[in-house]
């Protein structure tokens, strides 16, 4: 059996949308929304047929779960409280796609970080919650347009995506499939939430994230991290769902499409899935015979203040500080699967070389996936 090669991330790239909304705009497009919905539906609530829709507030939005702002592709269709959605124009087959616009926005800036070219590439994995169809593979749309070479595929599995995918990229290098993969989180979450109720509307805001994998025997890693080790985990749970999808119009009797959007159940997951994560990371840190005092970062994925809060205070024993467990959702919101390699793109280049972190992130399936990097080491030259 021919020896596994090791691999190291050598850049990252972020585009963020131009547009931003703050609570205080969301809440006013929200309050209109509701108050026309419970006016057209009088009757209906009067009788108790029809449950009321309650307003929200700026307090609720920053206790439930510590957002600020978010950022979006199209802002006028969202506030607009008669269509709550963003508005794109839709494109000609022989356009690119707004997935694969936005991938290639944040795959040239982390080539650069990486010093490599769109031909360098051979494997492109795009790894995000909502892909914009079903084939071809918005991957090999990227592939394409990036000049990259191999093979190409898009995954989902939710929040977790990006996770799956930079284990996927790192795989394939394992096994002399690649040398250079690019995994890229296209996230347009605008377009897979109900922002008509709520307890959602505030969540998620978009973003586009990618991570370069290489064979780390190509690099030098002064300012890569090598992985260490990669652990995924799932287990079946209806808490989290989005059945949106090519079999809803044949479904009898037909459901509105926006029942079928994004929905959970908030207080279970949180119950649930952060003694999960926490698990998840302390056996993982143990079976590579690290201990939680020797992480120096912990980049969680960005869903909820609170839980990223109750998970680093499990593992760590003690609340951890913000260099720590970085928070960037308090200004992205929860980007799905971006949330993660966000925090990971914006607080890493103050590491030492040797320093040992984790990007771990969770959600709908349950999934789990995390990602033990070292700052600087080559597994080529250097045993852990």
């Amino acid at each position: 059996m021919s020896e596994r090669i090791p691999s190291a991330i050598t850049g990252t790239g972020l585009f963020t949308p131009e547009h931003s909304i703050s609570n205080e705009e969301l809440v006013a497009s929200h309050a209109q929304a509701v108050a026309a919905y419970n006016e057209a539906h009088a009757r209906e609530i009067e009788a108790g047929t029809l449950e009321p829709r309650d307003p929200t507030s700026e307090r609720f939005i920053v206790k439930a779960s510590g957002i600020q702002r978010r950022y979006v592709l199209e802002k006028e269709g969202v506030l607009d409280p008669t269509r709550q959605r963003p508005r794109f124009p839709k494109r000609s087959e022989e356009e690119l796609s707004i997935q694969a616009e936005i991938s290639l926005a944040s795959i040239r800036e982390a080539l650069a970080q990486a010093e490599r070219r769109g031909e360098d590439v051979d494997a492109v994995l795009v790894a995000c919650s909502n892909l914009q169809r079903a084939y071809p593979a918005v991957a090999i749309e990227v592939q394409a347009a990036l000049g990259a070479r191999g093979f190409a595929y898009d995954l989902n599995v939710a929040c977790s995506s990006a996770t799956f995918g930079i284990q996927a990229a790192a795989d394939a290098i394992a096994n002399g499939h690649a040398r250079c993969a690019v995994v890229v989180n296209p996230e347009i979450t605008s377009s897979h939430n109900n922002l008509e109720l709520r307890d959602y509307h505030f969540i998620f805001g978009d973003a586009c994230t990618a991570v370069v994998v290489e064979a780390a025997d190509q690099t030098a890693t002064d300012d890569g991290f090598e992985i260490l080790s990669t652990r995924l985990q799932t287990q079946f749970s209806n808490n989290i769902r989005n059945d949106f999808g090519f079999m809803n119009s044949s479904e009898e009797p037909a459901r509105d499409p926006h029942e079928l959007l994004f929905r959970q159940n908030g207080r279970k997951v949180f119950r649930e899935v952060c003694p999960m994560v926490a698990k998840h990371i302390e056996e993982h840190l143990e079976d590579e015979k690290l201990a939680p005092a020797d992480l120096k970062r912990m980049w969680l994925h960005q869903a909820n203040l609170g839980m990223n809060q109750l998970i680093g205070r499990t593992v760590l024993g003690r609340d951890p500080t913000p260099e720590e467990a970085p928070v960037i959702l308090d200004d992205y919101a929860n980007t799905s699967s971006a949330g993660s390699v966000i925090a990971f793109h914006q607080h890493r280049d103050d590491l030492e070389r040797g320093d040992v972190g984790v990007l771990c992130s969770f959600g709908a399936g349950y999934s789990i996936g995390s990602v033990l990097v070292r700052k600087g080491l080559s597994a080529a030259s250097e045993s852990p």
